[in-house]
């Protein structure tokens, strides 16, 4: 199959017209190279708090619940979309409203009308103490037409426990907004040391370029990204395609589950396999002196 992994741009919306529209040229885009999953960024869904004026969308408080308030719809385009090129579509993720406060959640849709959610489980210091986003769902395994797939979004993708956990996944993906190039690093090294730790795919996507209407986005860098354990049938990168940073487009690589399926039983190493020889045993270092 092939993987459409987004850098994606924000725009100041002034209908939803704009926004139907815009949405549905990434997704014909992508489908019409070929690609059978798309993947959006992190945070993406902050756009649509600019339908309600820049007054809003510049607010931190009254943008969550103004993008809340639109989720609704947008997943409503995004079914029509997924079903009308047959395409499976991760969101870009949004704050959802929940009974406390606010979750940064990412769905996944099926060309079949099937729909799943994905909660960000770990806050970046913004979202915790200025944002006052909230973690939300356990993390979640997609069994679908395509292999099994999981989200791990941004942050998330930095803590091997959280990857461990979609150990089962054939792909992971891995949506991001990240306002340094060092946070773009960081995820990009993460997603990477999630494929060789659990010999998967990882997909990553981002926010590319200025929302400075956005206090919490500002102006983001990134590129797409598509990886897999250097092993046998993998680039000895592990880099299956990687876009050009902060240039907006789809970024798309051609994956073939059998290759993961091959590697996880018989890959020149089996790290998913031992990754439970790391564990019983005592490996806090000790002090020695050089003698």
């Amino acid at each position: 199959m092939k993987i459409a992994t987004a850098a994606y741009p924000l725009d100041v919306l002034t209908s939803w017209a704009q926004y139907e529209d815009k949405l549905a040229r990434w997704v014909a885009d992508a489908a019409g190279q070929g690609a059978d999953l798309l993947v959006f960024p992190e945070y993406g869904a902050m756009e649509l708090a600019t339908l309600d004026g820049l007054d809003v969308a510049g607010d931190l408080e009254k943008s969550l619940f103004a993008v809340s308030d639109r989720v609704a719809d947008a997943d409503a385009l995004h079914l029509r979309l997924a079903a009308e090129h047959n395409v499976h579509i991760v969101t870009a993720s949004a704050p959802m409203a929940t009974p406390t406060r606010p979750v940064n959640r990412a769905r996944l849709i099926t060309p079949t009308g099937q729909t799943g959610a994905q909660d960000k489980q770990i806050m970046t210091r913004f979202e915790e103490e200025v944002w006052d986003v909230v973690p939300g769902n356990a993390l979640q395994v997609f069994d679908t037409t395509l292999g099994k797939i999981g989200i791990l979004i941004c942050y998330d993708s930095e803590f091997p426990l959280l990857g461990r956990a979609l150990a089962d996944c054939d792909v992971i993906c891995v949506p991001s907004a990240t306002e340094t190039l060092a946070g773009y690093w960081r995820v990009r090294i993460g997603s990477m040391a999630r494929a060789l730790e659990n010999q998967c795919i990882t997909a990553m996507s981002s926010v590319v370029g200025p929302a400075e209407w956005s206090e919490a986005l500002g102006t983001c860098f990134g590129a797409g990204g598509i990886y897999g354990p250097p092993d046998r049938g993998f680039p000895e990168t592990g880099v299956l395609a990687a876009g050009t940073l902060n240039a907006p487009a789809w970024t798309i690589g051609e994956v073939d589950l059998t290759q993961v399926a091959e590697v996880r039983r018989d890959g020149i190493v089996l790290n998913r396999k031992h990754w439970h020889h790391q564990i019983g045993r005592e490996h806090s270092a000790l002090p020695f002196r050089l003698r």
